[in-house]
């Protein structure tokens, strides 16, 4: 009988905790945390909310995501959404250096999920400064250099497995 009383904040920081941990991307986590809760707490809005985004997050539906910011359950949630959106924004900048030689400044800017040419602009002068922006066009020629792919040993992995079933063949 001397239990404490249930916090009006429990919610919210465990959503926010959800939310810090979508924002780094340590998902095994969030679905760990998810597991310990009950299904009351799982009801909650602050908690749902945490949840949709993972759910639209792992879809790729990333706009959905963004979208969320507007219907935040709790206003503390607002900084934890730019974050994710940042998040976002560096996930796919990944996937597109990858992908692409070039993109045109409209279709980088529609695919990084930014309204405008100079919000595009920030962005890859503080997050991606490899970029080369010239000719209506952001170029990641610069980055793939400063990046090489690590060659694989083929020879000496097919050496060492040969091996590894040799050594087998005589314990057996």
């Amino acid at each position: 009988s001397n239990r404490l009383p249930q916090s009006p904040q429990e919610y919210p920081i465990l959503g926010l905790n959800l939310l810090r941990l979508l924002v780094q991307n340590r998902i095994a986590e969030f679905h760990t945390e998810l597991e310990l809760l009950s299904s009351a707490a799982l009801e909650n809005p602050c908690i749902k909310h945490a949840v949709e985004l993972e759910q639209s997050f792992m879809e790729g539906a990333y706009n959905r995501v963004l979208s969320a910011r507007q219907t935040v359950p709790h206003e503390t949630y607002v900084y934890f959404m730019d974050l994710l959106a940042k998040t976002i924004r560096d996930e796919i900048a990944g996937c597109s250096e990858k992908a692409y030689d070039y993109l045109s400044i409209n279709d980088a800017k529609q695919m990084l999920l930014f309204s405008s040419d100079q919000e595009l602009l920030e962005y890859i002068k503080e997050e991606h400064s490899e970029w080369e922006v010239k000719n209506g066009a952001v170029y990641f020629q610069k980055a793939k250099e400063s990046a090489p792919c690590k060659e694989i040993p083929s020879l000496q992995l097919i050496n060492q497995t040969l091996s590894y079933a040799r050594e087998l063949e005589r314990i057996v």
